[in-house]
């Protein structure tokens, strides 16, 4: 099957959604026809194929039918994160040209505040009520009718990347020129045939649906006949609860969330029935190998991770058996071929550290509106290989090591030093719920470790704290990787969906300084 509509004469009842926590349901007949009357009320406002609606929301059931309207539309869906500001979320309506907005009450004060910066986008919705500026999407829709447009051609979504310095930019891919009524070869094969999840599954979202893992399982669910019971926002007790309550099936997540389930109490821990989860995926973030080991002793051998951007260049994939013969691996490539290359774009050896490109013969993505930045993501030599701006390596049979994100490599007196390996550790102190590991300026070695820790709720930010993670680092890691200080925050700045905005706080120090040079 390829969208939810496929399953609405047959058994329309049956629940495509599901709230998590109040228990709210949308069916697949009821999704079938009110994203027939969102189509319709946006063709009678005059966008064709190829134009851009735009959602500002939480993870409202609404999201839902104004997805799937714009996949049987011909548009882009871009996502606004509930978290900006008004100007940043008005960039983004702006940017990707939406001529409709969609958005919830509980971001009904910055998305009034952006109505005057967003003038070009004249169909203003609010779900569940109307608002100042806005028309209530409940009455626009109803004067419609829960019928397809005569042509459905499929849209695609265009999401923003989260950068932390510059303006966010779309991702954008082409449209296939394939009905909504056809297969959907890559998410069947990849909802459906790697992780099993079709017809009769329940597939738990912890995460916003403005993040793109979330938004595509979700609906990658629904298209395969399954239902999505989605959270209203993570929290570790509540997840394991809801797993027992709709009898998960597949679920995914972030280590971060890994990381606060296995801090839970033991009783918390183990007083829910788990025995109906089959499928637990995991990405976004690299997981430190101890957190992945005792996720698998705890839940089994079900968890599935896999490697790829919203860009979609590349996808890799491992299972937990494969993954515990080598661990640390996010798996070997199914879309795309890897190669590793040094700064000079040169091909790397097996085992080294470099950049990591995919080759794709397809349509390649491109950055809304700034080929600069297209132009970055590609090979010098070879324009069918792109990057995300990752280092890893490959070993012998081709598996591959995630190493860090380039752009915060700390070169300290000539050596490279790799982030993610210091965080991982410090992350495993049973006092730490959070570390952030980045260079700061040093005026011998150019760069020196510095560690940002969020400790466990309760316990005292002082100096004994900060000795005691530094004996701890120098016991599991390398002298030259020890971070040379320790701060503290109550709470360090995560996107919800798991990804640390660590530039935001290596910012703090290094301050005005327009070189990373010392």
């Amino acid at each position: 099957m390829s969208y939810p509509g496929a399953y609405s004469t047959n058994d329309p009842d049956r629940p495509a959604v599901i709230m998590a926590r109040d228990g709210q349901v949308r069916t697949f007949g009821e999704l079938e026809a009110r994203s027939c009357q969102f189509s319709q009320l946006m063709w009678a406002a005059g966008l064709r194929p190829g134009d851009h609606v735009a959602i500002f929301a939480d993870n409202n059931i609404g999201y839902f039918d104004a997805y799937w309207a714009a996949m049987r539309s011909g548009l882009y869906f871009t996502t606004v994160n509930r978290y900006l500001t008004a100007e940043e979320a008005a960039y983004v309506v702006n940017d990707c040209g939406a001529r409709v907005l969609v958005a919830s009450p509980a971001v009904v004060e910055p998305a009034t505040e952006m109505l005057p910066l967003i003038g070009d986008c004249d169909v203003r919705l609010m779900l569940d009520e109307a608002a100042e500026g806005f028309d209530a999407f409940e009455d626009a829709i109803a004067a419609h009718p829960a019928e397809p447009l005569a042509e459905q051609p499929r849209g695609s979504a265009m999401l923003y990347s989260s950068g932390t310095t510059g303006r966010p930019k779309g991702i954008k891919r082409p449209l296939d020129g394939t009905s909504i009524t056809d297969p959907d070869l890559v998410g069947v094969g990849l909802v459906g045939g790697i992780f099993g999840i079709g017809e009769g599954s329940m597939y738990l979202s912890p995460a916003p649906l403005y993040h793109s893992a979330p938004l595509s399982f979700t609906t990658g669910t629904q298209s395969m006949g399954g239902t999505a019971v989605v959270m209203d926002r993570f929290d570790a007790a509540e997840a394991l609860s809801y797993i027992e309550r709709y009898r998960i099936t597949h679920s995914q997540w972030v280590p971060t969330m890994f990381s606060r389930m296995l801090k839970l109490p033991e009783t918390e821990r183990t007083r829910h029935d788990l025995s109906s989860h089959q499928v637990a995926v995991h990405a976004a973030a690299p997981c430190p190998v101890e957190v992945k080991q005792q996720m698998i002793d705890w839940w089994g051998p079900i968890l599935h991770e896999y490697y790829a951007g919203t860009e979609l260049n590349g996808f890799c994939y491992v299972n937990s058996d494969e993954w515990l013969q080598r661990p640390g691996t996010v798996g070997k490539p199914l879309i795309g071929v890897i190669h590793i290359c040094d700064d000079e774009g040169n091909e790397l050896p097996v085992g080294e550290a470099g950049t990591i490109y995919f080759e794709r013969e397809v349509p390649a993505f491109e950055y809304h509106n700034d080929p600069d930045k297209t132009a970055d993501s590609r090979h010098d030599a070879h324009e069918l290989w792109s990057t995300l701006g990752d280092v890893g390596r490959i070993d012998e049979d081709g598996y591959l090591y995630l190493t860090d994100r380039k752009a915060f490599m700390i070169i300290s007196g000539g050596v490279n030093i790799y982030p993610q390996e210091i965080e991982d550790c410090l992350v495993l102190h049973p006092k730490v719920a959070d570390a952030a590991v980045f260079g700061v300026p040093n005026e011998d070695f150019g760069e020196e470790v510095k560690a940002v820790v969020q400790p466990i709720d309760g316990l005292a930010s002082d100096d004994a704290l900060a000795t005691e993670l530094l004996g701890y680092c120098r016991e599991h890691l390398a002298n030259y990787k020890v971070p040379r200080s320790v701060d503290f925050r109550d709470e360090l700045p995560r996107h919800p969906t798991g990804k640390l905005y660590k530039r935001i706080l290596r910012d703090e120090y290094w301050g005005d300084r327009t070189s990373r040079i010392v």
